[in-house]
């Protein structure tokens, strides 16, 4: 399979799959956040975060605050970015009383505090991000085209605008955030974006690029008919008078 041009993170937080895949040399990144967390099982936030850093040392990951106001997310991202080198602090692009993070996002900027803008959704949040973010410090603008796409939006037009806005700035990557498919992937580097995040499962689909279809489909076909006969289903023949 030929490199693709644009870096795959993994999204996920279990960290024997993060290693695993990490070791792999599948994806260029890491992101995680407290929901996936959650459902992985993490019980302490910091011990997660240091064991997968302690693991993945020179892989860029990004790890979230947990605050709702706005100094109290300034003093977690401080604290977060010492744990490594290779860290981006995840900050929410607003706060749950939908208050506007570029005032924080300068300040951790300008302390040069790695960042991951989270959860942005329409373009003038993005260009308020990318306003924000003081020069020549690296920072990810998180685009969650696959919740545009839930809402019925296409999020193709957004995402080419973003890229665009970046254009000028090496140091601000654009990120495609919660991908649906594996198509996915191939939209978001024609719309120049420089990451999308992919869970392991949708990791593992790329090894279909380029599959042949005709045998695609053989293989479907295949599958369902050893399922049907695992399960030992039956279909009771017609009887004729």
């Amino acid at each position: 399979m030929s490199r693709l041009p644009i870096h795959i993170y993994s999204d996920g937080a279990d960290i024997e799959t993060m290693v695993s895949i990490y070791e792999s040399g599948q994806v260029d990144g890491f992101t995680t956040n407290p929901t996936l967390m959650r459902r992985a099982g993490v019980t302490d936030y910091e011990e997660f975060a240091r064991a997968a850093l302690e693991a993945i040392p020179d892989a860029p990951i990004s790890f979230e605050v947990l605050a709702d106001d706005w100094a109290t997310i300034e003093s977690q991202a401080r604290a977060i970015a010492t744990w490594g080198s290779n860290v981006f602090v995840k900050v929410p692009v607003v706060n749950t009383k939908s208050e506007s993070a570029a005032p924080t996002i300068r300040t951790l900027s300008g302390e040069g505090v790695k960042l991951n803008v989270t959860a942005i959704m329409t373009v003038a949040q993005s260009r308020e991000s990318l306003e924000a973010v003081a020069p020549g410090t690296q920072a990810v603008l998180s685009v969650f085209a696959g919740r545009i796409a839930n809402t019925g939006r296409d999020p193709i037009p957004i995402m080419r605008h973003v890229v665009q806005l970046c254009e000028a700035r090496d140091e601000i990557q654009v990120l495609w955030a919660s991908p649906r498919e594996v198509l996915n992937v191939y939209q978001a580097a024609e719309c120049g974006c420089d990451i999308i995040t992919m869970t392991p499962n949708l990791t593992a689909q790329l090894a279909l690029r380029d599959k042949d279809l005709d045998e695609f489909s053989r293989e479907t076909v295949q599958m369902f008919y050893d399922d049907a006969r695992s399960a030992g289903y039956t279909i009771s023949a017609l009887t004729t008078a």
